[in-house]
């Protein structure tokens, strides 16, 4: 804005064309698949409360955004070219097309809801609350469950980059088709997060220097 104003001669010179702006680096919060679970086989009697658990595992398997799971319709469920279920969206936030094919829990949770008159009608897939709602009601959930962790439902999404994908080795180039971004570099940051995925390789790679030196020494 202040370069447009000096283009315009509204400003004799751009006051902050010294301002050098600076980036913290933050840490993404998610799960473990171990939290995850917990949350999974947690049940509530509240009829919301249930409702809002099930769209946070619903984002965790997907990696949709709350907007994008609010703006769900029914048709966007359809039959990928492997037979499967898959879901045909956008983001809201990008308009990047998303093909997402759905994981068994995700579709649990769709067929959970399937039968539900009102849904039917308004031809949504999953129930609507409000984010407040959902962030007020994670948060119970997280201390019911004993997680200290701020549990917001933004945290799903990271979830499903991390202890759901990249954790079990989906590349990165996947999970960054998934998650909808329009630059890889974007998808590494969940990359850096990923210690367990990291210890894996490191172990998979000693176990294959050990097969070859084993080999050399039988040929030897």
């Amino acid at each position: 804005m202040s370069r447009l104003a000096v283009k315009l001669e509204w400003l004799e010179k751009d006051p902050f064309i010294n301002f050098k702006l600076r980036f913290e680096k933050v840490e993404r919060q998610f799960l473990t698949e171990r939290e995850l679970q917990i949350i999974e086989e947690t049940s509530f009697k509240v009829p919301s409360t249930q409702h809002i658990k099930d769209l946070f595992i619903f984002a965790c398997y997907t990696g949709l955004s709350f907007i994008d799971v609010q703006e769900l319709k029914a048709d966007h469920l359809v039959k990928g070219m492997d037979g499967n279920d898959w879901l045909y969206t956008k983001r809201t936030k990008t308009d990047e097309p998303l093909k997402i094919p759905l994981l068994p829990k995700a579709k649990e949770i769709i067929d959970k809801y399937k039968d539900d008159p009102d849904l039917y009608e308004s031809g949504r897939l999953l129930p609507l609350y409000s984010n407040p709602m959902i962030n007020r009601t994670l948060k119970d959930i997280a201390k019911v469950c004993g997680i200290r962790k701020k549990v917001t439902f933004h945290v799903a999404r990271h979830t499903f980059a991390t202890a759901i994908t990249l954790s079990n080795g989906v590349p990165i180039e996947t999970v960054s088709k998934l998650l909808g971004h329009t630059k890889l570099s974007t998808t590494q940051i969940y990359a850096r997060v990923v210690e367990k995925k990291v210890g894996e390789d490191m172990q998979n790679l000693m176990a294959h220097m050990r097969e070859k030196s084993d080999r050399a020494e039988e040929v030897s």
